[in-house]
């Protein structure tokens, strides 16, 4: 098996990187063949960065629910809200496994999308009148680690006088 074909099987992002690059490296070079080039290495790196965008989307919805977590007192949605999560967390997995390469992003995505995950968080706790400039300070505040986000951490369940 040849290293090219290796590292598609074991990091599909450097694999498309690798590709984009190398098409661009050819298109470079003489050929007579009626192939576009540069859209071609576009559409390989995007497929990498597909990968990438699946993973923020998973973090930002498991920050979004452990927010809601806990800061929300409401009973009835946490299980939905804990589904979500064990979800979202298996389809990270899934995302590592096939780029694990992305695990060195982490840390960035988690930054990135906490603004957006606590913006969601807000914004539905705010329909069932859970939100207020208090609570939105600690969500916005509120950070989590790369640990929390994708092992099988919960936050502990908020006391009744919501502290």
């Amino acid at each position: 098996m040849s290293d090219v074909t290796s590292l598609y099987d074991e990091d599909f992002f450097l694999w498309s990187k690798a590709q984009a690059d190398a098409l661009r490296s050819a298109a470079r070079g003489a050929t007579n063949q009626p192939i576009d080039w540069d859209n071609l290495a576009e559409e390989i790196e995007s497929l990498g960065r597909s990968d990438k965008r699946e993973l923020s989307s998973q973090i930002r919805r498991v920050i979004e629910h452990l927010l809601k977590l806990e800061h929300s007192r409401a009973t009835d949605p946490r299980p939905g809200w804990i589904d979500s999560i064990v979800d979202a967390r298996n389809q990270i997995e899934v995302v590592l496994d096939d780029s694990p390469s992305l695990r060195h992003q982490i840390e960035a995505i988690l930054v990135a999308e906490h603004k957006r995950a606590a913006r969601k968080a807000i914004s539905d706790l705010g329909k069932y009148r859970e939100s207020d400039q208090a609570s939105q300070v600690r969500i916005n505040a509120a950070a989590y680690t790369a640990d929390q986000v994708l092992a099988d951490w919960f936050p502990p369940e908020p006391r009744p006088d919501g502290e």
